[in-house]
């Protein structure tokens, strides 16, 4: 079995907001039995930025992106560093692999990023991966390594996700609260209705909260993949499928890394407003964009950037990737693309976003 293992900020900390090496050892100890008994396991782990913490005298993280990034280069040597001697314990060789939005929507970045896990995995390593806090910049961000554990599950192949938290599984209520009660399975959005997930994380030194882990559930499960949340204190049970946790059943089936990237990680730049018989042509006869069917631009965006596709009452419907800049599509719109090449040039017969580029939301 293929694993993929996420493990936050919070669960590596220390009261004071440093790495607790008793909890990285427990972990990798846990991970070194998964790999004893057959499993093949990636690591996706947070824990840079916090680690990097104290060796620059920050009190707690940051919030100006230029220094996290400092953290997180002072950090993920350290971090690395740690995981590379635990492991080597139990004999087992740790590959850093750090990704950013671009290696999950770029073809030839996916492809690489695919085959260089792929490879590791066959020569026995253990890839630890993270976010590439260092380089990465607002707008090219995963913004949690939730949402990124979900599409790195996708990308190799796993049979499962197990995201680990502070918690131990999803609850009805605040779980500080007496009387609120663990959910065991969750098998549709329905099972989630009434609850409140909204509660941001606890940790100094975490971003994510329940929100971006059921996020990441939703992502993984609409790939085919099952998904388990619990907490890192019982990450020896997870792996042994103990009882343990909340588990989020498949709700879907696999698609292209790209589309769940483009459905689950991206926000719109722009609005591209279309007529009934358009949404009708998309919605239901899953058909590329043309330019006859819109009837409105809203925004700035540019040729490549991803797009909200709305009905005339602003009823977001799609997103899908433009194929022009908004300062091009006003003489476009609700034109045939044969009466466009005449006009304007060969290169004005293609779609506004082809149905490759498109998912439905």
């Amino acid at each position: 079995m293929r694993i993929v293992v996420k493990v936050g900020s919070s669960s590596l900390s220390s009261a004071d907001g440093g790495l607790d090496l008793s909890r990285l050892h427990m972990l990798v100890d846990a991970l070194a039995g998964a790999r004893g008994r057959g499993d093949e396991v990636v690591l996706v782990s947070s824990g840079a930025i916090a680690t990097g913490l104290s060796p620059l005298g920050l009190p707690a993280r940051p919030r100006d992106l230029a220094t996290q990034q400092a953290a997180a280069s002072v950090g993920q040597g350290l971090l690395v560093a740690r995981y590379t001697e635990r492991f080597a314990r139990h004999d087992l060789v740790v590959g850093q692999v750090l990704l950013t939005v671009d290696d999950v929507v770029r073809r030839t970045h996916y492809r690489n990023a695919y085959r260089t896990l792929a490879r590791l995995l066959d020569l026995g390593v253990v890839p630890v991966v993270n976010e590439n806090d260092t380089v990465a910049t607002g707008e090219i961000r995963f913004g949690d390594n939730d949402r990124l554990a979900a599409l790195v599950a996708h990308l190799v192949h796993a049979d499962r996700l197990l995201l680990l938290s502070d918690v131990d599984g999803l609850y009805d209520g605040n779980p500080a609260n007496p009387g609120a009660s663990l959910i065991p399975d969750v098998y549709a959005d329905a099972d989630l209705e009434g609850l409140d997930i909204a509660r941001p994380s606890a940790s100094k030194v975490g971003t994510g909260g329940m929100v971006t882990k059921v996020e990441a559930a939703r992502i993984a499960t609409g790939a085919g993949i099952p998904v388990l949340l619990t907490s890192a204190a019982h990450v020896q049970d997870a792996l042994e499928s103990r009882p343990v946790g909340t588990t989020f059943h498949p709700t879907g089936r696999r698609r292209s890394t790209r589309l769940l990237w483009l459905a689950h990680a991206t926000t719109g730049k722009g609005t591209l407003v279309l007529d009934a018989g358009a949404v009708r042509a998309v919605v239901e006869r899953r058909a590329s964009l043309l330019p006859a069917g819109v009837v409105a631009v809203r925004g700035a965006f540019d040729s490549g950037d991803p797009v909200d596709l709305a009905d005339e009452a602003g009823t977001v419907v799609a997103r899908g990737l433009v194929n022009y800049d908004a300062t091009e599509l006003p003489q476009m719109i609700g034109r045939s693309t044969h009466a466009l090449a005449a006009d304007l040039g060969a290169e004005y017969e293609r779609e506004l976003v082809h149905r490759d580029d498109l998912v439905l939301l």
